[in-house]
Formats: C-alpha cells, sequence, structure tokens
C-alpha cells in the first residue's frame, strides 16, 4: 500500500496499481467465480471487483483529490476533473473465466501516465507519458525501454461485437483479404493485452473496430503506451482517435500501418 504522505510520480502510481491489482487476479485465478451479468452477453466476476478495488486502494491513498472511473464501479469524483484515472481491473473477463491466462489490468491517468500488467507473465508495461518500458520481477528484473517491431508478422485483431463500422469495416473480411494473407498471420484476442505486445516488438499490429476508445477504459492505457514506444495509432478509418474516432489500427511502424488501412479502405 503507498502512504499518502510518500512521493511517488504518476507513473509510480499507475505501476503500484496495477500491480495491486494483477495480485487480486493471480488469487483468484481457478476459483469458481460470481458472475455479475452486464447485459448483452457482458458480465463480470468477483475477481473484477476485488482488482478494482485493490486498484483504487491505491490510487486514493497516493493521490486521494484526484477522481476516478472505474468499469465496474463507475464514476467517482467530478467526471469532467483535470485529473482523472481510468481503471479496467480485468480486461479479459470471458478468458479469465474459463480458466485462460489471456488477460490484463489496465490504469491510465487522462492525457498522462499509464501501465498495463500481465497477472501470469509478471511483466508491467508502462509509459511516463514519453517514453515505454516494461518492468519485470525477479532475478533479471528491471525495466527496458519498449521497442516495436514488424518481425513477429502477428496481427491480432479484436471480432467481439459490436460492429459499428460494418458494412464498411468487417474485421473478418480483413482476415481473408489476400494482401493479408500474404504479408500477415492473423492471431484473434479479446483482452487490450495486445496492445502491450504491439508496443513490446510481440505482435506487429492490433487491429480493433469500435467508437471513440481513446476515453476508454479498456483501451486508454494500452493506447498511451503505444503512443509512447512510437506506434503508428489512428482509427480503422485512418484519422486521428479522438470524440469523432472509429476503432483502432495500431501498427509497430507506417510501412505496417499503412498495408493494413489500404486493406481496410479499399
Amino acid at each position: 500500500m503507498i502512504n499518502s504522505k510518500t512521493s511517488f510520480d504518476d507513473a509510480e502510481v499507475a505501476i503500484a496499481a496495477v500491480r495491486a491489482g494483477a495480485e487480486a487476479v493471480r488469487a483468484r485465478y481457478g476459483r469458481r467465480h460470481t458472475r455479475i451479468d452486464k447485459g448483452a452477453g457482458d458480465f463480470a466476476t468477483d475477481a473484477d471487483v476485488a482488482a478494482e478495488e485493490a486498484i483504487l486502494d491505491v490510487i486514493r491513498a497516493a493521490r486521494p483529490e484526484d477522481a476516478v472511473h472505474g468499469e465496474e464501479g463507475g464514476q467517482q469524483g467530478a467526471a469532467g476533473a483535470v485529473r482523472q484515472w481510468l481503471v479496467d481491473p480485468l480486461c479479459g473477463t470471458l478468458n479469465y473465466a474459463v480458466g485462460s491466462m489471456l488477460v490484463a489490468v489496465n490504469v491510465a491517468l487522462r492525457d498522462g501516465p499509464a501501465a498495463v500488467a500481465d497477472p501470469f507473465s509478471g511483466e508491467v508495461f508502462f509509459t511516463d507519458g514519453e517514453t515505454a518500458w516494461v518492468r519485470r520481477e525477479g532475478e533479471g528484473g528491471g525495466d527496458t525501454q519498449l521497442v516495436p517491431t514488424a518481425a513477429t508478422r502477428l496481427v491480432d485483431v479484436n471480432l467481439d461485437p459490436p460492429f459499428p463500422s460494418a458494412p464498411g469495416f468487417k474485421a473478418v473480411d480483413l482476415l481473408a483479404h489476400p494482401g493479408f494473407v500474404e504479408r500477415f498471420r492473423p492471431r484473434v484476442v479479446s483482452t487490450t493485452l495486445a496492445l502491450a505486445w504491439v508496443a513490446a516488438g510481440k505482435r506487429a499490429a492490433y487491429v480493433t473496430d469500435g467508437g471513440d476508445l481513446a476515453e476508454s477504459v479498456h483501451f486508454a492505457a494500452g493506447i498511451a503506451l503505444c503512443q509512447a514506444a512510437g506506434c503508428v495509432v489512428t482509427g480503422v478509418d485512418g484519422a486521428p482517435i479522438g470524440q469523432a474516432g472509429r476503432g483502432l489500427v495500431v501498427a509497430s511502424d507506417a510501412g505496417t500501418h499503412g498495408r493494413l488501412l489500404s486493406m481496410i479502405l479499399g
């Protein structure tokens, strides 16, 4: 627990928060979980709630005056506050509920530092708002700067509904595009851990449909991480992300981004 009198910068607060959330996620992994129905096939579990509480404990202790918007608890503090933390305590709940470890814990200060934790690898991907790093625990740990690369040729594509850009853009069509088949190999995920993997060079790109994702608790931390790492980040229409944005195309470099966008836009 961070003492409120201790001077931590915002990046360290974000790191401490996702680590607390990740610990709650690990501790409950493999158990029978209580499900909280959200409608339209979406749900949370008791692990989501416990992880968010652990994250909020850290943020409240370190930054008691800041507002927070959590996926499970909603808005706490003024929605228009200059300093607001966006919290997704367990991104990949469906994966987690069926025993898959492909999940992430996301915390972002709006327009500031952010962190994404992989609860099971122990990696924490983070940015101070200018540079992106990964912090590893244990022997041989420490901070390593993230260097995106398209070398893997692996592209994560989110196929989860809704599909607001159809029929103009459907992710499943991208997977069958001849240019895609020639140049890339698809991976299909449902957690923003994939965004951290693009920043880290483990993936060449990530594509998802959707509305404005820049202020989303699910995507804000991953977007901040990729931008700080030097990735190319736009909507599926090639426009800058923001209030009028649609989805995401996040690529390790301009060449990869341009090729994907040409397939998407036809």
